[in-house]
């Protein structure tokens, strides 16, 4: 099977791993991956990226000429991916760039005049409805239409597309799974004396972006009602909230139960997770953002729980978007935005080390199963095999 896989994503090598598992399942799997030459990824990492081919067995990354730097929506590639095309011959096309995107529209139109009679399918993470004009709503029905199959990041997602009138196959697993080898069960006493942890400390952990709609105030109230017992606060990551958050523990009187962590390398995150007693991912819909198309935020993944899960760390979440079917019952889910619950949830673990235990190796399993690289790369497979026979 000749499998072509185009996004951005895999500008970062880190996130080729599932595709490489991908390439490694059978013997007669080709996966080639195409990229932008150039590709400016924002946020943190706010520079542009120039990536380089890369050939490893049966797996190869190839960059293509790009138009659009940074707006996968108008990502679209040069005319030498045309030769590519013609040599390789996928069988599977798969653009990871959603339903809208022009770089799908370009290779459904290239499969077709090209006469490769491969299988379309394209991956979106968008999970609330929406609504387009002309000359977008257009683009999306193209695309739609000659679409053999979808995989969605979330239930939601898979929801959206069939009130969009999409009535195809669709698998619902998230783009990027968890390495195994970086995120287990490490113990990290070192780490924990430098971070001023007693071996007492009830450490609550949070990875993530320091904005609203994460719940991090919630979280907060809910361990401000945990006062007089021994617990610590530790949050990875950086955002807009943080200077309010530092009022409001002080506010609280929690200051000194918090411990800040700004930049960690992604390769040091594994460590700081195995210093965690739980981790807490509290997202709350939040109805205030606003595109040209659509309203709104929920949350798609949340991909720190399965990292968490991995690392045999027991997760609690809340109900938002797909939080609560990636936990299932694996860990415990409160309904968003309710700080009695999260408190409650909160006491539990503390109280009851037995079913902290319990849960963190449920979650262990739940992610070897379900979440692996490996795992994942099978549930795709099994998917394209569906498609080539109908």
């Amino acid at each position: 099977m000749r499998i072509l896989v185009v996004s951005h994503s895999y500008v970062v090598d880190l996130n080729c791993e599932k595709l490489r598992a991908l390439a490694s399942l059978e013997p007669n799997l080709e996966v080639t991956v195409v990229v932008p030459c150039r590709w400016r990824p924002g946020g943190v990492q706010n520079k542009i990226i120039a990536t380089q081919p890369r050939q490893e067995g049966c797996f190869r990354i190839v960059p293509i000429s790009n138009f659009s730097e940074n707006n996968q929506s108008l990502l679209t590639f040069g005319a030498d991916i045309i030769p590519l095309l013609r040599q390789f011959r996928p069988q599977i096309i798969q653009v990871e760039q959603g339903a809208k995107a022009l770089g799908y529209a370009q290779l459904i139109s290239l499969n077709k005049l090209l006469g490769m009679q491969a299988k379309n399918l394209f991956f979106t993470w968008w999970n609330l409805p929406y609504q387009l004009k002309f000359p977008v709503s257009w683009l999306e029905a193209y695309n739609l239409q000659n679409t053999h199959g979808v995989i969605a990041g979330n239930q939601d997602a898979a929801e959206v597309l069939r009130q969009r009138g999409y009535q195809g196959a669709i698998k619902v697993m998230p783009q990027l799974g968890v390495d195994e080898n970086r995120f287990c069960s490490q113990p990290q006493l070192e780490l924990k004396s430098q971070l001023g942890i007693q071996s007492d400390d009830f450490v609550i952990g949070f990875v993530g972006r320091f904005v609203a709609e994460k719940g991090l105030l919630t979280l907060g109230k809910a361990l401000v009602g945990l006062q007089g017992r021994s617990w610590k606060w530790l949050l990875l990551g950086r955002g807009p909230l943080q200077l309010d958050l530092m009022n409001k523990a002080t506010e609280w009187g929690i200051k000194n139960q918090l411990i800040w962590v700004e930049s960690v390398p992604h390769e040091e995150v594994p460590r700081y997770i195995n210093v965690m007693d739980t981790l807490v991912l509290p997202s709350e819909t939040n109805s205030q953002f606003k595109t040209l198309t659509a309203a709104g935020w929920k949350e798609q993944f949340g991909h720190v729980l399965i990292e968490a899960m991995a690392s045999k760390v027991p997760v609690i979440g809340s109900n938002s978007g797909e939080i609560p079917h990636v936990i299932a019952d694996a860990g415990l889910v409160f309904p968003e935005g309710n700080v009695a619950a999260l408190q409650k949830c909160l006491q539990q673990l503390m109280e009851q080390p037995e079913l902290a235990h319990h849960l963190a190796q449920l979650g262990y399993e739940r992610a070897m199963i379900w979440y692996t690289n490996k795992a994942l790369a099978k549930q795709q497979l099994d998917f394209y095999k569906k498609l080539l026979v109908t």
